[in-house]
């Protein structure tokens, strides 16, 4: 045997361990050709069609291992709509998954800026400053004693929950 001839050989043993691996069913499809999988044949396919399909063996051993998240079971594959729909469904979940963490995210950094605020007017109130607002006729008045006080029980509470 010459060079040549040696390579092809191995290079067809080689293709062949694989293919025999690789794909376990053989089956016509309508049109008359060779289908190769290592999937079942649709259920479309009539029995006396499938040309090769693995031993009871090799199919017990398929069923311990873990089905892919594509199939509804191990001897029917979805279909291209079911596969596209999951596919959909999967984005869609992402998608308020994701809009769900940033608007949290949103939530927690407006908490912290009035947590700011909140304290920021807290030293105000308790550094004894006149403090001066306006009531809801739009006329200008200065906190007393008692009204200081008063709000500063109240912003006290609004702090202790921003710990």
């Amino acid at each position: 045997m010459n060079l040549f001839s040696l390579k092809t050989l191995a290079l067809t043993t080689a293709l062949l361990i694989s293919g025999s691996v690789s794909a376990q069913y053989v089956w016509l499809d309508a049109k008359g050709g060779k289908q190769f999988s290592d999937r079942p044949p649709p259920a479309s396919v009539a029995r006396k069609d499938i040309l090769k399909e693995p031993s009871s063996e090799q199919r017990a051993e398929a069923d311990t291992t873990p089905a892919s998240p594509v199939t509804t079971s191990a001897a029917e594959p979805l279909s291209t709509a079911e596969r596209n729909a999951d596919f959909r469904k999967r984005r869609m979940e992402q998608a308020e998954s994701d809009k769900k963490a940033a608007d949290e995210k949103a939530a927690a950094a407006e908490k912290t800026a009035n947590c700011g605020r909140a304290k920021a007017y807290q030293r105000s109130l308790e550094d004894g400053m006149r403090i001066s607002s306006t009531d809801k006729n739009g006329e200008r008045y200065t906190m007393n004693d008692e009204q200081r006080d008063s709000e500063i029980r109240n912003v006290r509470k609004l702090v202790s929950d921003c710990r």
